[in-house]
């Protein structure tokens, strides 16, 4: 049996909390997923795998520094000197947006680094391109929809029909390919989408763009024997971990990403995934990341005037569970209490965390209050739900990422 390490959504330069380090130079946070990342290279090294397969997602954006793609590269060498086969398929955050653009993984086929090879279009590959691997591998990247416009001859029409045609043709296109298949050998299919009945976590702040969703029948097809997912941040098996016969469905594995992005993701537990696999078999084992940093989320409305500073101090964790954290505190209250609100206090209890986001939200009208002067017929859509957003005081990542959806819908257009 061959064993493939999977991993995905590693997002190394998600640097949205926190210092940086004085030796290095890099975001302490950016440590923490280099520190993940070094542990799967570890793994695949030492347990000498078979296959690598990263489903996507190198960084948080298309544009990555140039201090990220090194470091990032330096990670992949080492799989490359270790001669272990290394699939990197590209994710809608490696993508450029623009037509004809280098994506941010294409430095590694410029350069044709040995064993590390991009998968950026849809394809099938057999033991000849995988180094005599007794292995076949169907590959489907992330594909922007200006795109799938192209891609299909389209005119620019409703994002729906769009998907819809899209993963009729990708269908056709995989049946195609496990068709022609040689029986002999496992098939395993890789994709950055999501699929039909798969678990969103916190990843909607940091995901770009429309979503192309497969369906759960071209997933589960018994003739596939693995399914590498990436996209979706929260860890799941859309089956079973293991496939016994030609007759079951395969593991349709989501590792997750490799480290929490936010605080939607901060009771998730992070992974990477080896699994054995031959032809009619398959069994996944979750292997856990190692000392992850916790994210600690904490909500309390307050109930009285009275002892508000006692109120918030049992909100919060004992100072010990702080320790090293990312801290969220979130407090309702009336808007006339805020004067009692004691940040410094706050601030000095949560003293041993990573860092401590404290969101006040004060009762808000009923009615918004716009500008004297400015009328709500005067003002876009997306002025409005600004509007909106400011009076219901959300973090600036939330609004941002919520005003970048908005413009999506309501303009129906790829955003830059």
């Amino acid at each position: 049996m061959l064993k493939i390490l999977h991993f995905a959504d590693a997002h190394i330069d998600m640097a949205n909390y926190g210092r940086q380090d004085p030796q290095s130079g890099l975001p302490l946070r950016v440590l923490d997923y280099l520190k993940s990342l070094d542990q799967i290279m570890d793994a695949a090294i030492d347990e000498a795998v078979d296959l690598v397969l990263f489903a996507g997602d190198t960084y948080k954006d298309r544009n990555p520094a140039p201090t990220y793609q090194r470091e990032w590269g330096l990670r992949m060498m080492r799989l490359s000197r270790a001669g272990i086969p290394t699939l990197l398929l590209v994710g809608n955050h490696d993508l450029s947006p623009a037509h004809g653009r280098a994506h941010a993984l294409d430095a590694f086929d410029t350069l044709q680094v040995p064993n590390v090879h991009v998968l950026d279009k849809p394809q099938f590959l057999g033991p000849a391109d995988l180094h005599g691997l007794p292995l076949q591998v169907i590959a489907l990247p992330w594909i922007s929809r200006s795109g799938m416009v192209a891609h299909l001859d389209m005119r620019a029409t409703e994002p729906g029909l769009i998907y819809q045609a899209l993963e009729s043709r990708l269908t056709e296109l995989v049946n195609h390919w496990i068709e022609n298949a040689d029986p002999q050998l496992p098939i395993l299919l890789t994709a950055h989408a999501s699929v039909e009945g798969a678990r969103y976590g916190g990843e909607r702040t940091v995901m770009l763009g429309g979503d192309l969703t497969l369906s759960g029948s071209l997933v589960r097809n018994p003739a596939l024997d693995y399914v590498a997912m990436g996209h979706i941040h929260k860890p799941q098996n859309l089956t079973s971990d293991r496939k016994d016969s030609p007759t079951d469905p395969p593991p349709v594995v989501y590792p997750g990403s490799i480290e929490r992005v936010d605080f939607g993701e901060a009771a998730d537990q992070k992974f990477f995934v080896v699994v054995q696999v031959d032809r009619g078999h398959a069994e996944v084992a979750w292997r856990p990341l190692k000392d992850i940093r916790p994210f600690v989320d904490r909500s309390v409305v307050l109930q009285s005037e009275e002892g508000i500073t006692t109120q918030l101090r049992q909100a919060l964790l004992p100072e010990k569970q702080l320790e090293g954290a990312i801290v969220r505190l979130v407090v309702d209250y009336p808007r006339e209490w805020e004067p009692m609100i004691d940040e410094a206090a706050l601030r000095e209890m949560a003293a041993g965390a990573f860092e401590f986001h404290l969101v006040k939200r004060p009762q808000m009208d009923v009615r918004i209050r716009l500008p004297e002067g400015q009328l709500a017929g005067s003002m876009t859509p997306l002025e409005l739900l600004e509007s909106f957003w400011q009076a219901s005081h959300l973090e600036p990542e939330e609004a941002e990422a919520l005003k970048s959806l908005a413009a999506e819908i309501i303009q129906g257009e790829d955003l830059p």
